[in-house]
């Protein structure tokens, strides 16, 4: 079986990082994703989809570290869905659990360019920042940010 999500986009505000009692860091954070089109008639139309992470120990640590709102992000993942009671009633809520997080905003951006952080592995590490698109990803710098 397989649960894998995978998303590129521009972070909607700056991350909030928590430790947890046994000093392990918690991450959160939200990326948007927008699809842009042309209807029947040729206007332009767009959508934007906003996501939820989750990210823990040292890959919470660089993201709370090197990311702020509007960051250009790729985050891969499994989807996990969570329940919780609010006003008597049931809610559920799905976000991404990342275990991959690419930094692919250009170095003007305050990040320092393309980085990562990983919780898989010897990828604890951040990346060599060099200018390579990350996994063939193009650095879409140019697009605004969809808020």
């Amino acid at each position: 079986m397989l649960n894998l999500a995978q998303v590129i986009g521009r972070c909607g505000k700056d991350p909030e990082v928590r430790f947890s009692g046994n000093g392990n860091a918690v991450c959160n954070l939200s990326v948007a994703t927008t699809e842009k089109w042309k209807d029947r008639d040729g206007n332009p139309q767009e959508r934007t989809e906003w996501h939820r992470i989750s990210c823990f120990g040292k890959t919470a640590e660089n993201v709370g570290k090197y990311v702020s709102k509007g960051s250009l992000l790729y985050v891969s993942g499994r989807l996990q869905t969570r329940s919780y009671e609010k006003d008597g009633s049931t809610r559920y809520s799905t976000d991404i659990v990342a275990d991959n997080i690419r930094f692919l905003s250009p170095k003007s951006e305050g990040n320092g360019g393309e980085r990562r952080a990983s919780s898989s592995g010897d990828d604890n590490r951040m990346g060599d920042g060099s200018s390579h698109p990350a996994s063939g990803v193009a650095d879409d710098s140019d697009d605004q940010i969809p808020f």
